[in-house]
């Protein structure tokens, strides 16, 4: 059916128009009779986020996530929109988005009262029908609500207490549609305070002016569990009144990270023609980097760790190893250990430090985070498994550096040196000896594994050698890199 054209045309469809939640709860019924996958792209969430919120939309209530920084909030926020119908029809040149039966704008009002049913009629994509918001302390009230607009008055002749000479703010513009505030205790409380009708009574006054705009909106928020509390910055009063409380986490399963920080890390570099890889155990390390974190007491954890630490770690390490194939000019290439090591950079600015963090730095504890999810993956691939030979090796007061620059022709040739080393690491994995881009990446995961149960060292070079007397913190993991801060010492 072709989309009408004026209020008439509408008129002869029988259309019939629905509130943004009935419309948002109709779509959501007929997704879920369809068994369709709610919120694709979003992992980890299928038993906890998304029944929440799925129950939310059912019971038409407005909501919040609330969840710390990296925890797909704001993605959940802006896929609510498929929940929406493809198009509406509006009143047009409305800044309201009029609905062409019920206009609540004096513009639209008076429109329809001159033209009646030959009043034009635009089609709104259900994107332009989300309005997005991030709270800050500079926010008026005027830029969510409206106020007064004298330019307006003087151009079009009116007087200031005219309802045309309104300036509609941002709420009012997402009108029949999705309104979301993202970090909702930011706003200042006068502003918390003037949401307050939308939400209880669903219209809202604009300061100056004897009018009331029933407002047709779903409202979306987002914040910190930290800021949303009665010692937080955020009113009780419009705490009440939102809905449904759903809390977001960060993965709770190894294997889950590993998913999402390979759907949304940018590893196929185009425009490289060398076949640049990444093994899994490479990627389980870089994802238990993240686990660490989180539970590090040196560690902000009211900050949280962000998914983002092991997306970008991944694609700094996958720079790392193309930056390598560029320059031995292989024509394949594997991530390392080493390249993880290089990728620090991308884990400094993650990570909110505690006041003993600060005085060991951001950099020694990347390291240390490096070194611990080694171990954790280590003994997971490597259980059982004997290293004797290869330690005594480094005892004998021998030293292996495979630099992160070094082609794999020259790390292999390093690795044969160490007795038994490529053999031994060969057994639970099921590539063969010739594939030397693995073979050498296991072999450095091996190397860093030992590391960090203390049978060997690793030097601020890069280069393993015997193992030094070390001491362990309050979790038994050791910290022989972090004594020359004198904290461990």
């Amino acid at each position: 059916m072709a989309q009408a054209k004026t209020l008439g045309e509408l008129k002869k469809q029988n259309y019939h128009v629905r509130s943004v939640k009935d419309e948002l709860r109709a779509n959501l019924i007929k997704k879920l009779r369809a068994g369709e996958r709610l919120f694709p792209g979003i992992v980890g969430y299928d038993e906890t986020v998304v029944p929440q919120i799925t129950n939310a939309i059912l019971a038409r209530h407005n909501l919040i996530l609330l969840g710390l920084r990296g925890q797909a909030k704001s993605r959940i926020i802006r896929q609510l929109t498929e929940l929406l119908d493809e198009s509406i029809p509006a009143i047009a040149g409305s800044e309201v988005n009029d609905d062409p039966f019920h206009p609540i704008s004096a513009y639209g009002r008076q429109l329809v009262e001159a033209m009646g049913d030959e009043t034009p009629i635009v089609w709104i994509g259900r994107d332009a029908r989300f309005v997005e918001k991030l709270a800050t302390p500079d926010v008026t009230i005027a830029d969510i609500i409206g106020d007064v607009d004298p330019i307006k008055a003087a151009k079009g002749g009116h007087l200031l207490s005219d309802e045309l000479t309104i300036h509609y703010g941002l709420l009012p513009r997402a009108n029949r549609g999705l309104f979301a505030i993202n970090e909702l205790p930011d706003l200042a409380g006068k502003i918390q305070v003037g949401l307050f009708n939308i939400m209880q009574e669903g219209d809202v006054q604009i300061k100056g002016y004897p009018v009331r705009l029933p407002l047709d909106v779903m409202l979306v928020f987002s914040a910190n569990p930290e800021d949303y509390t009665a010692r937080g910055k955020i009113i009780t009063p419009l705490k009440d009144r939102i809905g449904a409380e759903v809390t977001t986490h960060y993965p709770t399963e190894l294997q889950l990270g590993v998913e999402i920080t390979k759907q949304e890390a940018w590893t196929q570099r185009e425009g490289f023609d060398a076949a640049l890889r990444v093994p899994d155990f490479i990627r389980e390390l870089i994802e238990q980097i993240a686990f660490e974190a989180r539970d590090d007491q040196r560690i902000d954890k009211r900050s949280g760790v962000s998914q983002r630490l092991p997306i970008t770690v991944t694609e700094s390490a996958v720079s790392n190893a193309e930056r390598r194939a560029l320059l031995t000019g292989e024509e394949e290439t594997c991530a390392r250990i080493s390249d993880i090591y290089a990728a620090t950079p991308s884990m400094t600015g993650k990570m909110e430090l505690e006041y003993e963090g600060e005085q060991i730095g951001a950099a020694k504890i990347a390291r240390d985070l490096i070194k611990r999810a080694a171990g954790e993956i280590f003994e997971g691939y490597f259980v059982g498994i004997d290293f004797t030979r290869a330690v005594r090796w480094f005892d004998e007061g021998n030293t292996l550096r495979l630099a992160d620059t070094a082609s794999d022709q020259e790390c292999v040739m390093l690795l044969e040196a160490v007795p038994e080393l490529i053999e031994t690491v060969l057994i639970p994995f099921d590539f063969k000896r010739e594939q030397e881009g693995e073979l050498i990446a296991a072999c450095e995961f091996a190397l860093e594994g030992l590391y960090a149960q203390n049978k060997i060292s690793r030097n601020e070079e890069g280069g393993y050698t015997a193992a030094t007397k070390a001491k362990k913190d309050r979790r038994g993991m050791i910290y022989d890199d972090l004594t020359e801060t004198g904290r461990y010492s």
